[in-house]
């Protein structure tokens, strides 16, 4: 059996020139005939041959084993490389139709496939599907060089580039076109036959580096746990917190004894309860010193891909890596990036040094004699915004728990916002049990499916995040099934689950990348909901942070898991004010990390990468100038997943850049009227529903009528003079 490529019955190309012509030359060349065409490809064996059969095509997790997923990527691989061979060399002058659009046709079972495989790898890994994952990243990064490095298909492409000024098409056709040609540009289509053979061996061997320090970073994150012997040592651990940890050490073999976990991020929560400062100190370093040795170092690693990176743009003639890889960036030039942050380091450098001089009176007041250390600043932090601000975020977790904030907050919002409402299911399989689904409609209608995976395992690397595994495609006539991925700490058993206010935060910022997906309204996938850049798909998710905290949302889900009773008014009023507090710790730590993300990918390639990470990383975090002896980066180098898996190398800045570009939007929404429908239709139509078919700037302009502005980001954290 074969499947059958859909040739195109258009002409290539179509004249707009319209002079009347004598009759004598009238007598004009017909158009070549169609050329019949009906290339063998693979028949997919695997059970994302079809779409699945379930509800708006949502994976069939229950009927693969772990051990069939390699077999089944490296099979959808094949039929993808056969359908852009096809593709390719198809005998008939190239048109938008049989190239552009039989590319976004293209794909089909990879896509269905490997979606479902990625998400496991990054929520509920074990050895069968780390070994996968392992040996699928070098395939995976050799079948994209061949798409992109295919000269055929890439002179495809330029012919309908250089003739796009002929030619009939929507702003979603001219869009398409133009990424199209600027990825090949980017992955090297204009690159000489040596360049392309050595750049090809670079992007399989970064693919598989990226795998192994992300497996290695969970690894990292679940072997830094430190074993505590006493209760004592837990001193400022609730009941609750001090069980959790009980049960963890007996799960790993440590009965009788007490574990306490550290984060993705630098940062542990906890080191704002322990009152032990050497319980604080331990905890602190395990964190920090994590990746730099032993069986879970990624240093070698992280050594040969920055060498790797530059070696790239050095191929590519490019100054940087930092220049290639922002090319289709909102902020293009990483000189932009870069000054957009250090123009805040002074600010933050004095605001630092003030929290600093604060925490270290108090700890005195308290009749030590130390000097504030890194391990301290979270706890006597803690002490002085509940001083100041009566805010106890023991007693805040009380009043969330996380399916209310979900089906009562986060749901809420949707609704009032945009007419949304939500069905949970229990007839479609999932990967783990922890994991629910929801049926979305909108004004009635069902328009997606949503998964949510809530709580922290040892299975499921670090961080939140949201995915895809259906993009909403009007050419496939294909409705988004979207995911959303927490590490909310889980309670010991048979305790209620609980949520930080951070943690809540985090569920409507991960729900706002879920509704740029469900809200995806595009003809084509590759400008489908979420496929924007990494300095604009941040600003729809932080953006709809702020309606976690509005009072007729609050009231709805902020509620006492007990009692029932509402938050009160006064710990509403704590967070509010507390919300500038400790911002040289918060907002420090985060441009500490964009900054040094981007001293690794602005040097300069003609010179050796350098052999000691953490030396050029003391050195750059020096240049930064911000005090990371007391305020480490967010990440630190060695388990920096974000800029050496996740694809948010040169890229760090977003979620700076967004929080500017949220800050400033939302101000729009005070102004206009708030969280009411009409509003929430006006989101839809200027840039939550538009995907990639305007540019950035333009979206933003249409929603708030200008360009972005600096001064409410400021102004929320506290830098603005007032």
């Amino acid at each position: 059996m074969k499947s059958r490529l859909l040739a195109s019955t258009t002409l290539a190309f179509a004249l707009t020139a319209c002079a009347t012509m004598p009759e004598s030359d009238m007598n004009v060349t017909p158009p070549m005939a169609e050329i019949a065409y009906d290339p063998e490809i693979p028949v997919a064996t695997s059970i994302f041959a079809e779409p699945s059969p379930l509800y708006m095509h949502a994976p069939q997790f229950d009927q693969v084993a772990d051990s069939a997923w390699q077999g089944i990527i490296e099979e959808a691989i094949a039929i993808r490389l056969a359908e852009v061979e096809a593709i390719a060399n198809n005998p008939n002058p190239p048109t938008f139709d049989n190239t552009l659009v039989a590319m976004e046709r293209s794909g089909q079972v990879f896509s269905r496939s490997y979606s479902a495989f990625s998400q496991i790898v990054g929520a509920n890994i074990n050895d069968t599907i780390a070994d996968a994952d392992a040996a699928l990243a070098p395939q995976i990064a050799a079948m994209s060089d061949s798409i992109y490095l295919n000269p055929q298909l890439f002179e495809r492409v330029r012919t309908i580039y250089d003739n796009r000024a002929a030619m009939a098409m929507t702003p979603e056709d001219a869009m398409l076109l133009d990424i199209y040609y600027n990825e090949f540009v980017h992955r090297g289509a204009q690159l000489g036959p040596n360049a392309q053979t050595e750049l090809r061996a670079i992007n399989e061997r970064l693919s598989t580096l990226s795998s192994q320090i992300s497996q290695l970073i969970t690894q990292g994150q679940n072997a830094a746990a430190i074993v505590v012997d006493t209760r004592e040592e837990l001193a400022g651990l609730s009941d609750g917190q001090i069980a959790a940890a009980a049960a963890l050490a007996t799960e790993r073999g440590h009965d009788g004894k007490f574990m306490l976990t550290v984060s993705n991020t630098t940062g542990v929560p906890m080191l704002s309860q322990l009152h032990n400062r050497t319980t604080r100190e331990r905890l602190h370093r395990a964190s920090v010193d994590r990746n730099q040795s032993g069986e879970t170092a990624t240093l070698p690693m992280i050594r040969e891909t920055i060498a790797l990176r530059n070696r790239r743009a050095q191929l590519f003639g490019e100054p940087t890596h930092a220049n290639w890889q922002m090319y289709d960036r909102m902020v293009s030039d990483p000189q932009q990036a870069i000054g957009f942050m250090a123009d805040m380091v002074p600010a933050l450098r004095a605001t630092q040094e003030r929290e600093a001089a604060v925490l270290q009176e108090r700890l005195e007041q308290d009749g030590h004699t130390f000097e504030l250390a890194a391990w301290d600043w979270p706890y006597y932090a803690e002490i002085v915004r509940q001083e100041r601000y009566a805010l106890n975020n023991e007693e805040i977790r009380q009043y969330f728990e996380v399916d209310r904030v979900l089906e009562e907050g986060v749901f809420y919002m949707a609704g009032e916002l945009y007419g949304l409402t939500f069905e949970k299911r229990d007839d479609i399989p999932t990967y783990h049990p922890d994991v629910s689904v929801y049926t979305v409609f909108h004004d009635g209608e069902p328009i997606a499916l949503f998964y949510f995976d809530p709580m922290q395992r040892d299975s499921k690397r670090g961080g939140a995040w949201m995915s895809n595994f259906v993009e909403q495609s009007h050419l496939l006539g294909l409705r988004p099934v979207v995911t959303n991925t927490q590490n909310i700490a889980p309670p010991a058993p048979g305790e209620p689950r609980l949520a930080t206010w951070d943690d809540v935060e985090t569920m409507f910022h991960e729900f706002g990348h879920a509704l740029h997906g469900i809200f995806a309204d595009q003809p084509y996938p590759s400008i489908s909901g979420t496929n924007t850049a990494r300095d604009w798909v941040e600003f729809p998710s932080q953006f709809h942070e702020n309606f976690a905290a509005l009072p007729e949302v609050l009231e709805r889900y902020a509620r006492h898991h007990e009692t029932g009773e509402p938050i009160p008014a006064e710990l509403v009023e704590a967070i509010g004010r507390a919300s500038r507090f400790n911002q040289g710790h918060g907002f420090g730590e985060v441009i500490a990390a964009s900054l040094l993300d981007m001293e690794w990918h602005s040097l300069d390639p003609s010179e050796p990468a350098p052999t000691d990470v953490m030396a050029f990383e003391a050195e750059a975090l020096e240049r930064i100038g911000l005090r990371h002896d007391l305020v480490p980066p967010r990440y630190r180098t060695p388990y920096f997943r974000h800029i050496f898996e996740h694809g948010y190398d040169s890229g760090y800045y977003a979620y700076t850049w967004t929080e500017m570009l949220h800050h400033d939007a939302y101000s729009y929404v005070e102004a206009n009227g708030g969280m009411t429908r009409a509003m929430g239709d006006r989101i839809v139509a200027t840039f939550l529903g538009q995907g990639h078919s305007k540019s950035y700037e333009q979206m933003f302009r249409d929603f708030t009528g200008r360009d972005p502005q600096v001064e409410p980001l400021l102004r929320a954290r506290g830098l603005l003079a007032e």
